[in-house]
């Protein structure tokens, strides 16, 4: 159906979102893990059991296994700096994308106070230095360093960023332009370290090709958006995105319509959507994709949501319950031996039937994540907090 003309609503947003994003029914088996990724523009993995879960709940059959062969074996995922320098799994083949995309991207200041930041020329030397100590082989953190200080100077190694009650080196302050450049990601953890390693190498796509692919895909998962939408989903300067859609609305690459009575766009002649809401129950682990990259925040989180399930109004720091496409709880899990307990807190009563289908929603869990046992559901407060 075309809605342009009449107005798009909430509802019918986020019922084509959860449609492109798997979550209003699961990809067919069979499909690789790495579409499901790319359909979701990436993965977050700062807690890669959390990264497991979102793409295990997208896709019929798929547990946290086949998420790590498709990352170590197959390498059709990437794991590396993505979206606002944090790290994601990447679809492989969007690679040269991503590189060109992420290195267009203006940002606001730098965060760092002028005594720890790096020039530009200095960076320039960390990022050459980096890819070249990488090339082959996997360092963890510490190797890595002593590899760039060789190449640069003792000044890449001063310990001046300030980092979980501790000073890092000075270098480390790059280490996601590294990742978003192309010139590290991360390897296979030896024992309990981090490593890093140097991505196959590819030819990035010009710039302008880059964003405007990128535009038109983030538009495809997730719009309608507006400019600042898209800026707040890459860490982005707004003035930088507003003048990105508007060149792409000028050459046609994207069209205005009305989202909720005001301005948005969605990629040109992508104007189609459901007929109407996805009903039913989901769980959403940390850091999913939909919780952060979906806007408006306050259609997606109303009322006590807001105040629940965001944390200072950031997103990503619960497990969300979702009731026909909007946020309506929280919930923990805690894994028992083989058995999982899934603690659900709704704001609100549950039918009969939701209850049904919550369970059914635990026990998917469950199966994404391995535990032979199945899922206890359990109906109550939620106690643990943020990131626990």
């Amino acid at each position: 159906m075309t809605v342009k003309s009449k107005g798009i609503t909430r509802e019918l947003a986020g019922a084509r979102r959860l449609e492109r994003q798997f979550l209003a029914d699961p990809a067919p088996a069979a499909t690789p893990v790495a579409d499901v990724v790319a359909a979701m523009r990436g993965a977050h993995a700062q807690v890669m059991g959390a990264a497991e879960l979102s793409v295990g709940i997208r896709a019929t059959g798929v547990t946290r296994a086949d998420v790590r062969a498709a990352l170590w074996e197959e390498r059709s995922l990437i794991k590396t700096y993505g979206p606002r320098g944090t790290v994601h799994l990447l679809d492989s083949r969007e690679l040269r994308l991503w590189s060109a995309a992420l290195t267009a991207v203006r940002t606001g200041a730098d965060p760092f106070p002028p005594g720890v930041r790096l020039t530009g020329e200095q960076t320039g030397q960390v990022l050459a230095a980096i890819g070249e100590a990488l090339t082959g082989v996997c360092l963890t953190v510490d190797e890595l360093g002593e590899a760039i200080v060789a190449r640069t100077g003792p000044w890449a190694g001063e310990r001046v960023m300030p980092a979980f009650q501790e000073l890092w080196p000075r270098w480390r302050t790059v280490l996601h332009l590294a990742g978003q450049s192309g010139a590290a990601c991360f390897g296979p953890n030896r024992g309990r370290r981090t490593t890093y390693t140097r991505p196959p190498l590819c030819t990035p796509l010009p710039q302008e090709e880059a964003l405007r692919l990128l535009v038109r895909r983030h538009l495809h998962a997730y719009g309608p958006a507006t400019p600042r939408h898209f800026a707040k989903w890459l860490a982005a300067s707004p003035a930088w995105a507003i003048e990105l859609f508007a060149t792409l609305a000028a050459g046609g690459e994207i069209e205005e319509v009305v989202f909720e009575g005001t301005r948005a766009w969605v990629a040109a002649g992508d104007t189609e959507f459901p007929q109407g809401p996805v009903r039913g129950v989901r769980l959403l682990p940390y850091f999913d994709a939909y919780g952060i990259a979906a806007q408006p925040r306050e259609l997606l989180f109303p009322g006590r949501a807001r105040e629940r399930a965001l944390a200072r109004g950031q997103a990503g720091n619960y497990p969300l319950l979702l009731i026909d496409g909007v946020v309506a709880g929280v919930w923990h899990q805690r894994r028992r031996g083989r058995r999982l307990t899934v603690t659900v807190e709704p704001l609100g009563p549950l039918t009969a039937r939701r209850e049904r289908e919550l369970a059914e929603q635990a026990e998917r869990v469950a199966a994404a994540l391995e535990a032979g046992a199945g899922a206890e559901l359990v109906i109550g407060e939620v106690t643990a907090g943020a990131h626990a």
